[in-house]
């Protein structure tokens, strides 16, 4: 179990590394927006996997904000940049 909990936590660490480059140097708001939204993802996975080996639902309220700001905020830009053409 150990075992799979570092390997775990090393592939988000992993994922939100380059999700923080893709951040920085996207070269379109596109790819920055998708960018965040793989970030929040990461962060939602971090904390489901929390509560999963701890054993407590102390972060359920955070991890359902977080999926909907991430939502709302792609849906948002996404229009945004449809409205533009």
């Amino acid at each position: 179990m150990t075992v799979a909990i570092i390997i775990s936590a090393g592939l988000l660490v992993l994922a939100a590394l380059c999700a923080l480059y893709r951040i920085a140097r996207g070269p379109s708001i596109l790819d920055r927006v998708l960018a965040i939204d793989v970030l929040l993802a990461t962060i939602g996975g971090a904390l489901a996997m929390d509560m999963a080996v701890n054993r407590h639902l102390d972060n359920v309220v955070l991890l359902v904000a977080i999926s909907v700001i991430g939502f709302i905020g792609s849906v948002t830009v996404a229009r945004f940049v449809t409205d533009r053409k």
